[in-house]
């Protein structure tokens, strides 16, 4: 085998090509094989957070929804409940508002009942007092001898009697 031109010499050729190839399955196997699997398994697990990350945001998104929902039904309830309330403040208001008034109403009419009762009595006490001072005058009269004195004693009585009437009707 030395006859070969450029001194080429095939076992050196091939027992380099063997050694290349040794070292190339020992790379292989010690080198690339587990920095592979590594780099796949770091790939898998940054894979799968991002995966969860993005089925955390659907659900975070989705309850975000329901609470949405769920608050602007809270709103609207609580905005029933509000109208209702004021609808119901304002019936009690006139409710309130009409027995006040009825009360006034009644009220008035037993003042006025019981100011007709104190003028009815006042009226009669003073007839009563103006009848005595008439047959108290009258009898005066009777016993006065002149006409004179008698028709002057008349007029005192009769001034006091209005003086009293009119005292009354105040």
């Amino acid at each position: 085998m030395s006859n070969l031109p450029l001194n080429i010499n095939f076992t050196q050729i091939f027992l380099h090509l063997l050694n290349f190839l040794i070292l190339f399955a020992i790379l292989y196997f010690l080198l690339y094989k587990p920095v592979k699997n590594f780099m796949e398994k770091r790939e898998k697990t940054y894979r799968d957070m991002d995966d969860e990350a993005r089925d955390n945001l659907k659900a975070s998104e989705e309850k975000k929804a329901q609470y949405d929902t769920k608050l602007s039904e809270a709103e609207a309830e609580i905005s029933q409940m509000k109208s209702k309330s004021r609808q119901e403040i304002e019936k009690s208001k006139e409710t309130q508002l009409q027995a006040a008034k009825d009360e006034a109403e009644r009220i008035v009419r037993e003042a006025k009942a019981e100011a007709n009762r104190e003028k009815e009595r006042i009226l009669s006490d003073a007839q009563s007092e103006i009848s005595e001072m008439v047959t108290d005058a009258t009898e005066k009269l009777a016993l006065k001898a002149t006409a004179g004195e008698a028709f002057d004693q008349f007029l005192d009585a009769v001034d006091l009697a209005e003086k009293r009437g009119s005292d009354y009707e105040q």
